[in-house]
């Protein structure tokens, strides 16, 4: 654990260098959800106590062969591909989505809006989003949305759900268990979201 909780304090430590961060513990509802703590330091990383965390100055680092392995087999991601259908753009995503992919996915999401359609985010193959990942996508989805079209998610993982519960964002995207269902509810032409029961991690 690399966020360890001690009575109202809470301490970070950095999975590459070992530096230490105490702050109040400022979490959300979900006491392993440490996104804003993470957040307010400038820290990248998980937004789960477990991290990996990373501090300001080893975030800006590339990644080295020789530091820490990430947990649970987890490791660089990015866009496997982009795929320009009738009724969408649909963009793949793999990995890791945060601080060291987040060029290769905000680039991807200017790209699908520069097409015009509706946007799909496929998350199949993501293991952990951090908050430079989450932001990036509320941005996309707002600069869809003011240009009349839809941005969603598609099979994100539970990790991934449990965030987004978390973050109160799981009622702003349209969130679908395949790509396969988002692209069949785009082509209804119904923007309404669909009414989803999401499963969470723990429940």
């Amino acid at each position: 654990m690399t966020v360890v909780p001690d009575d109202h304090l809470m301490t970070l430590i950095c999975d590459s260098c070992g530096e230490t961060v105490t702050a109040t513990a400022c979490v959300l509802p979900d006491a392993e959800v440490v996104w804003t703590l993470v957040s307010e330091h400038g820290w990248s990383g998980s937004p789960f106590a477990t991290g990996p965390h990373r501090c300001p100055h080893c975030s800006l680092l590339p990644p080295s062969g020789g530091g820490p392995t990430r947990c649970d087999g987890h490791g660089p991601g990015g866009i496997l591909g982009i795929d320009h259908l009738d009724d969408a753009t649909v963009i793949t995503a793999t990995g890791d989505l945060d601080l060291d992919t987040g060029d290769t996915l905000r680039t991807a999401l200017r790209h699908a809006a520069e097409t015009g359609r509706h946007v799909v985010v496929d998350l199949g193959g993501v293991h952990v989003i951090d908050s430079t990942g989450l932001g990036l996508l509320v941005r996309a989805h707002q600069d869809a949305r003011e240009r009349g079209v839809t941005l969603c998610l598609a099979a994100p993982s539970r990790f991934i759900r449990t965030v987004l519960h978390t973050m109160r964002l799981d009622g702003v995207f349209p969130v679908f268990d395949s790509r396969t269902d988002a692209l069949a509810h785009l082509a209804t032409g119904d923007p309404t979201p669909p009414t989803t029961t999401l499963s969470y991690a723990g429940s």
